[in-house]
This record gives structure tokens, sequence and C-alpha cells, in this order.
């Protein structure tokens, strides 16, 4: 049955970068607008829709597009920013005021290319940038942030800071051509004309999408999954999600840019702290404290118990290290079902997308053990359902797990 199962790449991010405001900025792990709007068919108008892994806000933009109302979370703050900017309705005038402001901030960057501007503390910053490249991308930096502030909060004028951090992006050597980011060997050197040409350019598609009007409403909130706390007497009745995978990828390597040019990043232990806070733990600093970690749940799945010992009695180089990730990551995902209870509406109902991974030849059934945690927290009616194959060569597939909760 497993082997006629298709990769639907249209289920995947690859389908939103033409989808409006869900293509502003590229991020690997995200999933597609379809499947939610699959997860969200027949969903009563006045639910209340949680995505507690946030990340490029697919699921409160898409919910919020329907008219209905959203809540989200996520660790990270840059996301958090994101996603509020994503889900904001723009008037005319707020566009029209932001054009005339970027025509001006445009007009003085002709002048700034001859001096010298701030840059990020990025390790290795020329891997991504040219050195006339990141001059001039930071001389138009220097030129918006004199027209419109640095990123804030609540600020229309974000939509100008989604522009640029897409341009940054699109002038650097960064290769997207598979799950992970690599570097092209050769760097992108462009002419001192060409970077406010493409910007007005990135410009123009994020005006144009942002001023269609979004019926309903979604609210993304700084928050630890792992530990939700109340949302002033509001309860969850629907859940569609896609928690990070058992796969130790750093969430917050594609961030980096972004973040760094934006000022939500400062320095390289800050992104280490978010990989750390991030579910299993996957990256630098992560990785020097894993062996150290302490268990806060004792009451897992038994199964996770097993799986975790047979990597850990395999032949593969840093084994331990690795049957600690497997181990951290089910106890935070059981720690985030557990805290998940305390806000859920009686009769709620949860769509979890998940995937399974491999470690030294021993599969990580992750939805199998993620239903196990399920049980055992007391949720009822759980299904599970084969999306799609995420990889022609290995037995790697995406489900959705599908639940109940009836109160404790």
């Amino acid at each position: 049955m497993l082997s006629i199962v298709k990769q639907k790449s249209e289920y995947t991010f690859k389908a939103n970068r033409n989808l409006g405001r869900h293509a502003w900025l590229r991020l690997t792990p995200a999933y597609g607008v379809k499947l939610v709007e699959k997860l969200i068919t027949s969903v009563a108008e006045e639910a209340v829709i949680l995505d507690p892994f946030s990340g490029t806000a697919t699921t409160g933009l898409v919910a919020a597009e329907k008219g209905y109302r959203a809540i989200a979370f996520d660790i990270n703050p840059f996301l958090i920013w994101l996603g509020n900017v994503k889900c904001n309705n723009y008037s005319q005038n707020h566009l029209t005021d932001l054009y005339t402001g970027v025509e001006k901030a445009l007009e003085e960057y002709k002048c700034l290319t001859q001096q010298k501007h701030w840059t990020p503390q990025i390790f290795n910053i020329e891997r991504w940038w040219s050195t006339n490249t990141l001059n001039f991308i930071a001389g138009l930096r220097a030129a918006l942030v004199h027209q419109f502030g640095e990123p804030t909060e609540d600020s229309i004028y974000n939509l100008v800071w989604v522009a640029f951090c897409r341009l940054v992006i699109e002038t650097s050597s960064a290769a997207f051509n598979h799950v992970s980011m690599s570097f092209n060997d050769t760097k992108n050197n462009f002419e001192i004309d060409y970077i406010p040409e493409l910007f007005l350019s990135i410009f123009d598609f994020i005006l144009k999408t942002a001023a269609t009007r979004i019926a309903g409403s979604a609210q993304f909130i700084e928050m630890d999954a792992r530990h939700i706390t109340t949302l002033d007497n509001i309860k969850i009745n629907k859940v569609i999600t896609s928690p990070p995978y058992p796969n130790r990828i750093s969430y917050i390597r594609e961030l980096r840019p972004y973040m760094y040019w934006t000022k939500f990043l400062h320095e390289a232990k800050e992104a280490g702290e978010l990989d750390w806070l991030a579910v299993g733990g996957t990256w630098g600093i992560a990785t020097s404290r894993l062996l150290s970690w302490q268990m806060q749940e004792e009451n897992l799945p038994q199964e996770v118990f097993s799986v975790v010992d047979k990597i850990k009695c395999s032949d593969g180089k840093n084994a331990q290290l690795l049957s600690i990730y497997v181990l951290k990551y089910f106890h935070d995902m059981h720690l985030h079902l557990s805290s998940l209870r305390s806000i859920l509406h009686n009769d709620a109902e949860l769509n979890y997308i998940v995937g399974n991974s491999t470690f030294f030849g021993n599969m990580v059934d992750t939805a199998s053990l993620m239903i196990a945690s399920m049980h055992i927290l007391g949720y009822s009616d759980i299904n599970l359902e084969i999306i799609r194959k995420r990889n022609c060569n290995k037995a790697l597939y995406e489900y959705c797990i599908s639940a109940k909760w009836f109160g404790s």
C-alpha cells in the first residue's frame, strides 16, 4: 500500500510560492496551503483554530483568509513578527504611503552606496554575499531605516522589511535545491542599479498581495508549546499544525539571514538558544546540552523507550547522543500534548501533520509514538492517514493524526 503513495508536492511549501501572502518568504519545512484548506473544511464559522507550531504562519493565514479566528504559537520572535505582518489588513492609503516612502528611500540609496554601513555579525558573511553586493544591500538598509525606522511589533512599515528579507535571500549565494541550505560555488556580484530594481519588484508583489483584505483574524503569540498558558478563557475548537520532525534539522538555519538583518538575532549563541528551545533541541548548543538533559515527564509510552534503546545499541557514530535526542523529542511532544488540554474546548478536534525518520537503520515511527502519547493523555477517536511520500528513495512519509478531546 505504501509503495503507491505519491509525493504530492501540492501539499508542501513548493505549492505556496505563487499563493499571495504565503509566498512572501520561503521556509522549507512549511506545509502546503492546500493541505490546510482540506483540514479546515466543514469547521463551524465560530470555531477558534490553533497552530501551536506556527512556523511561517500557513495555518493562521489560511484560517484568517477563510474568515476564521486563529491563534498561533511559536518560540521564535521573528516568526511571531512575520505571522502578524502576514495576517494584518492594510488600507489603500497605507499602501500608497509605503510606496511613496520606498521611492524616497531608493533616491537616498544612491547617495549612500559609497559609505560604510552596519552589517550583521553573521559568521563568514562573505560566503553569503560578495563584498559589492553586501555594501549595496547595507546601503539600502540604511536608507530604509532612515525612512521607516527599524522593524517593530506594530507598524505598517513592516511590509517594507518583509520585502528587504526577501531581497537579502535573492541576492545571496544560498542555494535551495534540497531540504537544507547550501551555497553556490560562485558568489553573486550584483551591479549597484540592480539592487533597487530587484527590491522594487519584490515590494510591488508584496503590496499587491497585501491589498487583498483578510476576512478573519489571526493572532501570533510567542509561547513555548510544551508549556501552554491560558488564553484569557478562550477555548480552542480545532488544532491544525505540523510540529518539527525528529530529523535533527535546525529550524533556525534558514531563518538566520532574515533574523540578523532585522536585528531579531545579534550573535550566534542566540540562535543556539532558540534551537535548544525547539522540540527535541536540534543544533549547536543543543548538541552539547543533550548529554546532561533530564526528563521532566516519566509517564512516556513504553514504545518510545524501545525505539531509543535500539538507536543507543546501534553501531552508528554518536548513537548515544542521538538516542537522547529522539527521547527528548518525544518527551517534548508529550509535554505539549499534555499542556494543550488546558485550552481545548470539549469536543475539540486535533490534526497533526508529522513525518517518520530513520536513525542508523532504525525506523522512528513518529505517528504511532505520538498516538501512544495521546492514548495515555486521554485523547479519543484517534485516526491515522497517510498524506504523501516524502522521499523517493527511502520509506519516509507524512501522516495526518486526527484525534478528539472530550475533557478530563
